[in-house]
């Protein structure tokens, strides 16, 4: 994933205006959204909160990956994930090169639950809509994993990336036990997604204005579906063989 920039100045002027799009109007869907999920939340009768707004975010992610293919030459490829949505209840595993991960799986995956880290569900930009949809905290991790069934039960497609956060040493960081521990209790199956980038823009050490390398080609494709483990050890050490076998190959 090492990045070649084209020796063209005006290629890399181009580079920088497709990165002040893509930042600007993310920046500035989550603002609109703000005073939207307000108004949502006096006018909707409570049962309807979650799935209005999971609607909204899906729907309002999928326009801004299309600005990206379309404007800012990023070959987006996640043809493979609309199979998932004949699906009910799955735990939805991936690895997390970059910090448009999250963005493509909610915009792909219908009834979308996922866990956030609690300060995002503080932050002013994001915690309105996340905590109307029914994004689950990471703040006490047996609360999460109880909420987190809840919404299995309900049916949802739950996103959970292993790592923990963004991969900081590629290409895959060690993995947390918690989607061993979810599906034993829900016992829900874990659908393995695999994410992969030309270069990890926005990953963990790509700076935040660091232009991106284009074209940006990205790639989700579906993987390898594991039952409810017995064991966790066992069942862990298998998730991880299997994700760098796979990234290894790309």
């Amino acid at each position: 994933m090492t990045p070649r920039r084209s020796g063209n100045p005006l290629w890399r002027l181009y580079e920088v205006v497709a990165m002040c799009i893509g930042l600007g109007l993310l920046a500035l869907i989550c603002l609109h959204s703000i005073p939207l999920f307000a108004l949502l939340y006096v006018a909707l009768p409570r049962r309807w909160h979650k799935p209005v707004s999971r609607r909204l975010i899906r729907w309002g992610f999928r326009a801004y990956l299309a600005v990206l293919r379309g404007v800012c030459q990023v070959r987006l490829d996640t043809g493979e994930l609309a199979a998932l949505g004949q699906d009910r209840s799955l735990i939805v595993i991936a690895n997390h090169p970059s910090l448009l991960d999250a963005v493509i799986l909610l915009a792909c995956l219908p009834n979308a639950s996922c866990v956030l880290k609690a300060s995002l569900l503080d932050n002013p930009l994001f915690g309105v809509g996340a905590r109307m949809a029914g994004y689950v905290s990471n703040a006490r991790p047996r609360q999460m994993i109880a909420d987190s069934c809840r919404e299995l039960q309900r049916g949802a497609h739950f996103i959970l990336f292993p790592e923990g956060g963004r991969t900081r040493k590629f290409p895959l960081d060690p993995l947390g036990s918690a989607c061993i521990v979810l599906s034993k209790q829900s016992e829900v199956p874990m659908q393995a997604v695999i994410l992969e980038f030309s270069t990890p823009y926005l990953g963990k050490h790509w700076g935040l204005l660091n232009p991106p390398v284009l074209p940006l080609v990205i790639r989700a494709r579906l993987g390898r579906r594991f039952a409810p483990p017995p064991l966790t050890g066992p069942a862990l050490a298998e998730l991880d063989h299997y994700f760098r076998e796979e990234l290894q190959r790309t």
